[in-house]
């Protein structure tokens, strides 16, 4: 007989009783507060068309990442996972990769994948037994089913997960043609889009001079000369504001800022734009187009955020084959007081610019990030991300930085995920991880318990819509 799938309601509590009890009734407050999703990829088109999913392994395992890239190493083929643009991969029988799923779902045990889908088997399907190789087809045949009724259509999940804002993430080369058909739709969901250049700030991607030709195409300036191409980038922005964008969202490999004269960014753009730029002249036209985005920012208002110290792809035959975003990101260490130092002299005292900066390199909380978030009034923290967005790294992030830049200095959560299912699962483990560090400091005496639920609110709720201008 297969073991019962059931979440424990004090999961996550510490087992101290009077820790866990003064959690409780933190966690009892903010449980039910709605979901503020800040930065995302969730894609729009979901929430424009607001067709039915096709089936659970194209919504659960395929467009997740942190799924594929465990069984991937364990190694299973991608293809056999329905991947990739191979005759294979699109001949392969959904619940067939689902079968793999179940049979591996072991390698998950402690994972913050593995409490994220116990939560959206159990919560979101009402499943209640646990899933494994004998439970499979009939997980693939609930939920399978479940996706062909209107209440799990994307509209009616975002109302039912009390999602109150959601912003997914684009390119200066996308129409936002999705967002405005949510725009003129009579739903009252609101999906927001994120200003992402990447691709037209990083002279090393292969086709820059192809991007930033379309980048010209589609605002209607001349890129020809550094100052067009400045314009572009602007106009871009704007078309982006007015379709409800409040941020911008780079991830550059380092956080490294530089302020150039004119005539040296001029320079150098021509240079890129012939291909004729050195790895080192790419990483100083990146550095100075940062410190360009947030001349932007004060302009426009848009809130800035800096996502470094990702190795993109690392695995080459993986890329070849499959492209991007196919579980082979690493972390990086990265160095933040240095690199961000250009940018600080030049924004970092100005409160009408927003920063929020992110990491994968925990070893910056308390020797880099903590210091100068708890200095610069432009400067805030972004939450535990990625690789660290588990309950542990939730802790680790709070315990480091806490001392010095304080709670607000911080930014809430953000759920950072195409995954869409996962969202109320992953909101729910961080008000879980606040309400018990709140809970710890309250019976150590360093909070009174009043103060714990304003900051239990605040980290939940009030300080996202703040930052992020929402």
């Amino acid at each position: 007989m297969s073991n019962r799938l059931q979440l424990n309601p004090n999961r996550l509590f510490s087992p101290d009783p009077t820790i866990r009890q003064i959690a409780t009734e933190l966690y009892d407050s903010i449980k039910g507060l709605p979901i503020v999703s800040p930065h995302g990829h969730t894609d729009p088109a979901w929430f424009a068309n607001n067709n039915a999913f096709s089936n659970p392994t194209e919504l659960l395992i395929q467009p997740d990442h942190y799924v594929f890239r465990m069984l991937y190493s364990q190694g299973i083929r991608l293809e056999a996972l329905g991947l990739g643009n191979s005759k294979e991969a699109q001949l392969v029988d959904p619940e067939a990769v689902w079968q793999i799923f179940a049979e591996n779902y072991y390698l998950f045990r402690g994972t913050p994948s593995r409490m994220w889908m116990d939560y959206v088997f159990a919560e979101v399907f009402k499943i209640d037994v646990a899933l494994d190789a004998h439970t499979a087809s009939h997980y693939y045949q609930v939920i399978d089913q479940s996706l062909q009724q209107e209440q799990f259509r994307p509209r009616a999940l975002f109302d039912r997960f009390n999602i109150e804002v959601i912003a997914t993430t684009e390119n200066p080369l996308d129409k936002l043609q999705h967002h405005q058909k949510i725009a003129e739709s009579d739903w009252t969901g609101k999906v927001l889009t994120a200003y992402r250049p990447d691709n037209v700030l990083d002279p090393e991607q292969a086709d820059f001079a192809e991007q930033i030709g379309k980048l010209s195409d589609i605002s209607g300036e001349t890129t020809t000369d550094y100052q067009g191409y400045l314009n572009a980038l602007q106009n871009r922005r704007e078309y982006f504001k007015r379709h409800g964008a409040t941020s911008t969202d780079h991830g550059h490999l380092t956080p490294f800022t530089a302020n150039l004269s004119d005539a040296q960014a001029s320079k150098l753009y021509d240079k890129a734009m012939l291909g004729q730029v050195s790895a080192e002249e790419c990483e100083l036209f990146r550095g100075h187009m940062l410190s360009k985005m947030a001349d932007m920012s004060v302009e426009d208002g848009l809130v800035m955020q800096i996502h470094p110290g990702c190795y993109r792809n690392h695995n080459k035959e993986v890329f070849a084959g499959f492209g991007r975003d196919k579980g082979a990101d690493l972390p990086m260490p990265t160095e933040y007081v240095k690199n961000l130092k250009a940018l600080m002299d030049k924004h970092g005292n100005n409160p009408d610019l927003q920063v929020i900066l992110f990491t994968l390199d925990e070893t910056t909380y308390s020797r880099e990030l903590a210091p100068l978030a708890g200095h610069y009034p432009s400067l805030k923290l972004g939450p535990a991300w990625w690789f660290h967005d588990s309950p542990e790294g939730m802790k680790r992030f709070r315990q480091q930085t806490m001392e010095t830049a304080g709670f607000y200095n911080t930014v809430g959560f953000n759920d950072d995920t195409r995954a869409f299912m996962s969202i109320p699962a992953r909101h729910d483990v961080a008000r879980r991880i606040d309400a018990g560090f709140l809970a710890e400091l309250v019976a150590d005496h360093r909070l009174r318990l009043e103060e714990a639920h304003e900051l239990a609110v605040d980290l939940t709720y009030n300080l996202v819509k703040k930052a992020y201008k929402l």
